[in-house]
């Protein structure tokens, strides 16, 4: 037991008080804190003299360097030559000079915010100041008479020269030249040769003069003199034609170049005859081009089909990367394919070759192939990352995302910022104007961009209708596009009379109506006949594509009485899913998302969206892969270029809510989504189905989808906070610069030539005009003018005032006959369809008159605005007369703005507006042009 305490100790060391009265005090008490007496908490520290620190100083960086020369054709060594280093105290604060000294390793991946980007390429550099020639008179250096010969502190010095008269042999230190050319020592020239050479060509020459060889010397001489010459010569002709190139080059009439896909690389293995990365199958012709146009260093653009193999592409530039030990960038749209191309490339490369960069996670941020976001990448450009210098190659996957309206700008920040010595490889799904796209990045990154674009599909796909919902009718699935790329009218009739015979009359008379939901117990029928009906068929594994993540957490629920696998399958799932949450902590493990997914995987059902834990959306793309999963529920994000193919693909409804409104899906996502169907090498076609739970959809909106072109690329640029106050960092760099080479300004920068010319013309012109010289016309003229405008400026006013007003908007209601003003037909009737309301105006789809084989004609739906031509005076003409076509009477469907619509009469026609629309749309297909 412990001994007690003695009073005598406890006197000399007194017991501490209890934390608890001292807490109290504190909490029950705060008048008695003397918050502002800060003299107890007070701790100073003296400084310590340190005085040997003021007799270090940092080396000061050279301010020339020697630079060789050599000659191009041969690689023969011409001489040397000093130049002016003009990268001195250039750091990562104040230089986006990739000649600038490196910044700290900490910092060496994702840069930091107080560093400057790099310079971006395509922009014309600012010319480096030269120092020697602002210097001041002042400060020049004179080495004859400005030099001390006594030394502060001696008696006695060192003479440079010597006096006259001096017969002593005294050092002699003459003024050094300007410019020293080493290779005038290397080739015997020049005063400045040692004293060593002196002697050895003096004793040369007592021995040559001896044995009567002093005339060959002197030849030798004379021939070394002229060689000298004929190098001067050589060299300054070679810097002529190097130079000549470079301007010419600097701007090419045309910065996009087509590649023929369907001309065959015949002499592919002798171009290309030690490859740097091979594969166990052959490339496609496409692949080919590809890989001999990276060989030499091109920038390219990938068009293809979903699953075609553009991953090719990406993985032979990484290859070429390790073998020139520079470095990849993989750049993708989402973390899902980020992850998945993080897991097939360590497969390919190894391990330590691949990198990982996403906002959550950074794995072997060394290695020399990086995958990261394309928002990652848009960082590293601004911090000015060490990577950079490094990067031979960046890959654009999914290069189309760009139409993306919040993350669009993207794309063309980093396009734009990238330094000119990275090459850009972009791959994409198949769109109308790639060859527009490259144009625009070739020309702002002034270099040749090669298109290579290709419409064909390695595993052909067939679209089928499915209206069954019970045992009894799970066979019927309808064909309607086959390999004829036409709809199959019979098919979609078929499809159509088998719904309408388990209707009711009433409603079998109204035809097809468009109701894309149901209630979940005849969803729960319509899976479980479908899946069934395609598991005895053998076309599983199967993607159903659910623009719904709780409609995909509903359908995995419902099919509890679904088991697609086999015990071994279920085995192989069980011991797979235990190991990888074997990761996670032990309440994680019993998660409510974890032990259902464990369930359903069991049964070989899946579900991937947003809204599933990162690990779990891991497992469940990892045993699609295997083949373990049959049936995966997905959002769309799944078809954004994750490489998982299936033998069938699902979709559940051809509608979706983009998130302002519901609507179709547009020919560009049906393709992306459906191109998933097909594994290469194990399907011969892929099957595509869409399910008609309620009603069969409208044929027009079929076509559309199915056989549509896709969507255009299109620049969503716009300035953020983040692109200003990064820019604004760096006073080089300009924000009017971006906004000048960003897509969108892109026509505009294309056509900047021709438009000054125009121009310049114009003012030709107008200075050669000659003032009228009337005193009646004149002043009739003035007041004539001042009158048109008045009226004009009245007319726009009361126009915009009007279309606000409820009672016009009401009048403008679909049937109205209009008179709409135009340059090109003046006034003409047309007939209002729609209204629709734009960011910048209301406009109107109308049905108008047009001469035959006028453009209006023969283009799709388009925005007739003359609002360049609004802006122009134009004489007064009252409304006397209609616009008549010449012969043929035709007709076309356009959008308009609210301003053109000059007057509003009191006919109204009975119009199937939607039946127009659709059926004008069709025509403007070739192979429908000619229908009426």
């Amino acid at each position: 037991e412990r001994a007690p305490r003695s009073p005598a100790r406890e006197k000399e060391f007194p017991p501490h008080p209890p934390l608890s009265a001292g807490l109290e005090e504190f909490l029950l008490s705060p008048e008695n804190i003397p918050i502002h007496d800060i003299r107890a908490a007070w701790k100073l520290w003296p400084p310590e003299p340190r005085p040997e620190r003021l007799l270090h100083a940092d080396f000061a960086p050279p301010t020339t360097d020697i630079a060789v020369e050599r000659d191009p054709m041969l690689g023969q060594l011409l001489g040397f030559h000093e130049v002016e280093v003009s990268t001195k105290g250039l750091t990562a604060k104040n230089s986006t000079s990739l000649q600038r000294a490196p910044g700290p390793l900490s910092s060496s991946v994702k840069g930091e915010a107080t560093h400057f980007p790099f310079w971006p390429g395509g922009l014309d550099q600012p010319e480096l100041v030269k120092t020697v020639a602002q210097r001041p008179p002042e400060l020049s250096l004179n080495l004859g008479n400005d030099l001390l010969d006594v030394p502060p502190g001696f008696e006695e010095g060192m003479k440079f020269t010597s006096a006259a008269g001096d017969s002593q042999s005294e050092p002699v230190l003459l003024p050094a030249p300007d410019t020293v050319r080493i290779s005038d020592l290397l080739l015997g020239g020049g005063d400045m040769v040692m004293d060593w050479e002196e002697e050895e060509e003096e004793e040369e020459k007592e021995e040559k003069k001896e044995s009567g060889v002093v005339d060959g010397a002197l030849q030798s001489q004379t021939e070394t003199e002229e060689s000298e010459k004929i190098i001067d010569e050589v060299i300054g002709e070679i810097g002529e034609t190097v130079v000549a190139v470079k301007q010419a080059d600097a701007t090419p009439t045309s910065w996009v170049v087509k590649v023929d896909c369907n001309a065959t690389v015949s002499d592919f293995n002798e171009k290309v005859p030690n490859m740097a990365h091979t594969w166990p199958f052959q490339p496609d012709q496409f692949q080919k081009q590809a890989i001999l146009l990276l060989e030499q260093h091109e920038s390219v653009f990938v068009a293809a089909h979903t699953s075609a193999g553009k991953t090719v592409v990406a993985e032979y530039a990484n290859r070429l990367s390790l073998k020139h030990l520079t470095r990849t960038i993989y750049t993708s749209p989402i973390k899902a394919l980020s992850n998945q191309k993080f897991r097939d490339f360590r497969q390919t490369f190894g391990d330590k070759n691949i990198g990982l960069l996403t906002g959550d996670v950074q794995i072997k941020s060394e290695a020399p192939c990086l995958i990261m976001t394309t928002e990652i990448l848009r960082s590293m450009l601004y911090n000015g990352s060490e990577v950079i210098r490094d990067v031979e190659w960046v890959v654009f996957d999914e290069v189309h995302y760009i139409n993306d309206t919040e993350r669009g700008v993207v794309w063309e920040e980093v396009l734009i910022m990238l330094p000119d010595h990275i090459g850009i490889i972009m791959l994409s799904a198949t769109v109308p104007n790639s060859i527009e796209f490259a144009s625009w990045v070739g020309r702002t990154k002034r270099k040749k961009m090669f298109v290579i674009s290709t419409l064909k599909r390695p595993v052909p796909l067939r679209h089928y209708l499915y209206t069954g919902n019970s045992k009894q009718t799970s066979d019927q699935l309808f064909e309607i596009v086959g390999d004829g790329k036409k709809l199959n009218v019979a098919g979609y009739r078929a499809a159509l009379q088998a719904k309408k015979e388990r209707t009711s009359k009433a409603a079998a008379g109204f035809g097809a109506k468009v109701k894309q939901y149901t209630n979940p117990k005849e969803d729960k029928n319509v899976w479980l006949s479908l899946v069934r009906m395609l598991q005895k068929k053998d076309k599983l594994p199967m993607v159903a594509f659910t623009f719904s993540r709780a409609r995909c957490d509903s359908n995995a629920d419902s099919l509890t009485t679904l088991d697609l696998t086999t015990g071994t399958e279920k085995s192989e799932i069980h011991v797979f899913f235990k190991r990888s949450t074997a990761l996670l902590k032990g309440s994680d493990q019993c998660l409510p998302q974890v032990v259902w997914m464990r369930d359903i995987l069991k049964r070989g059902i899946g579900v991937h969206h947003s809204g599933i834990l990162p690990i779990m959306k891991e497992v469940i793309e990892m045993l699609f892969q295997k083949g373990l999963v049959k049936l995966l529920f997905a959002t769309e994000t799944f078809a954004m270029g994750v490489n998982m193919p299936a033998r069938t693909v699902v979709f559940d409804a051809i509608r979706k809510h983009d998130g302002v409104r519901p609507r179709d899906l547009y020919p560009g996502e049906y393709i992306q989504m459906a191109g998933r169907a097909g594994r290469r090498g194990k399907d011969t076609t892929g099957t595509v189905i869409l399910l008609c739970k309620a009603d069969v959809p409208e044929s027009s909106d079929l076509q559309r989808m199915i056989l549509g072109q896709a969507t255009t690329l299109q620049s969503q640029f716009r300035l953020t906070y983040s692109m200003l106050l990064n820019l604004m960092r760096v006073e080089t760099l300009r924000v009017e610069d971006m906004m000048k080479r960003s897509y969108a300004e892109d026509e505009t920068t294309r056509h900047e030539v021709d438009r000054k010319q125009t121009l310049k013309q114009l003012e030709e012109d107008f200075r050669s005009l000659q003032r009228l010289d009337c005193p009646v016309c004149d002043q009739d003229l003035d007041h004539y003018y001042t009158a048109c405008s008045r009226i004009q400026h009245l007319r726009t006013q009361m126009q915009a005032y009007l279309l606000t007003h409820p009672s016009a908007l009401k009048a403008l209601s679909p049937g109205r006959v209009v008179t709409l003003f135009t340059s090109t037909y003046g006034h003409s009737l047309a007939v209002v369809l729609s209204q629709q309301t734009a960011k910048s105006a209301r406009t109107f789809t109308v049905l108008m008159l047009c001469n035959s084989g006028d453009e209006w004609a023969e283009r799709a739906t388009s925005i007739v605005g003359d609002s360049a031509k609004r802006d122009i005076l134009t004489p007064y003409k009252a409304l006397t007369g209609l616009f008549a076509p010449d012969g043929e009477v035709k007709h076309t469907v356009v959008t308009v703005e609210g301003l053109l619509i000059y007057n509003i009469t009191e006919e109204v026609v009975d119009v199937e507006r939607k039946k127009i629309v659709d059926d004008y749309n069709n025509r403007q297909i070739p192979r429908f042009r000619r229908d009426l």
